[in-house]
């Protein structure tokens, strides 16, 4: 009843979320770009009911469209690193040997080193874009799914049904995508689930630092970064983003909490 419970509360928010973000451009009251500077750091009222930035623009509909930015860099970099993750942990778990040796080799250098210190690394040289973001996430976030998935494959493929796929003469790559990969997808949906979560923060992180989006384009990140030299006078500039930002992440923990409860028998309680 606890994981039911886990798994449509956080679907429940989480789909109210990408609803008003993918309908950003009906729902949202005014103009995200555009600037009333006489009226900045408004405080919200009826026409803005989150107030107005330092250039007069309305915050409402900056966090509307922030979230189409951060949801889409956080299901493509997770979509990205889940493909390259399952597919190097696929090869090193089923083919062994030197494969596995010098793959997991691979692996371990790049968990040498904290993720999102080398996504801002990356992001330092070069072009501030949306894509690079992706690509600087996706480039540290498939060691995880690598990880993962060898060690499903390991045990899976002595499994009976493999070995008799095997012997039937079944090709290696039919036996993985049908017979292994398949028994697979459950952890890493709930481990996809969780790394969403920290690329929507590692983005806001990233556009808080101006290594990400950049003006006058809206991010939950940048616009943290913009509110917090006004956080005594004018909260209400980081108070809407931030809310918006810890409600995205916590629905996302909550659903791949509950997702993990009920796909993995051994944690049922």
């Amino acid at each position: 009843m606890r994981r039911c419970a886990s798994i449509r509360a956080g679907a429940a928010v989480l789909g109210v979320i990408i609803f008003l973000a993918i309908a950003a451009p009906l729902l949202a009251p005014q103009d995200p770009f555009s600037q009333r500077l006489a009226e900045g750091l408004a405080t919200p009222g009826w026409a803005h009911p989150f107030g107005q930035d330092k250039l007069g623009r309305d915050i409402a509909s900056r966090v509307l469209h922030g979230g189409r930015i951060s949801l889409m860099v956080g299901f493509t970099a997770v979509l990205i690193s889940v493909l390259i993750g399952t597919m190097v942990g696929a090869v090193a778990g089923y083919a062994g040997g030197i494969w596995d040796e010098v793959l997991m080799r691979v692996t371990d250098v790049f968990m040498a080193f904290p993720g999102i210190l080398l996504a801002i690394a990356l992001m330092s040289v070069l072009e501030p874009r949306v894509a690079n973001v992706v690509f600087s996430l996706a480039a540290f976030g498939w060691v995880g799914y690598a990880r993962l998935v060898r060690a499903q494959v390991l045990s899976l493929r002595e499994r009976e049904y493999v070995a008799a796929a095997r012997a039937a003469g079944a090709r290696p790559l039919r036996v993985v995508v049908q017979h292994i990969l398949l028994n697979v997808i459950s952890p890493v949906i709930v481990e996809a689930s969780f790394g969403m979560a920290g690329a929507i923060v590692a983005e806001a992180g990233l556009s808080f630092l101006g290594l990400g989006v950049q003006p006058p384009d809206p991010s939950w990140g940048a616009m943290l970064a913009e509110g917090r030299d006004f956080l005594l006078i004018a909260p209400h500039l980081t108070l809407y983003p931030g809310i918006a930002l810890a409600l995205t992440v916590m629905s996302l923990n909550i659903l791949g909490d509950g997702l993990r409860d009920w796909l993995d028998p051994a944690q049922n309680r």
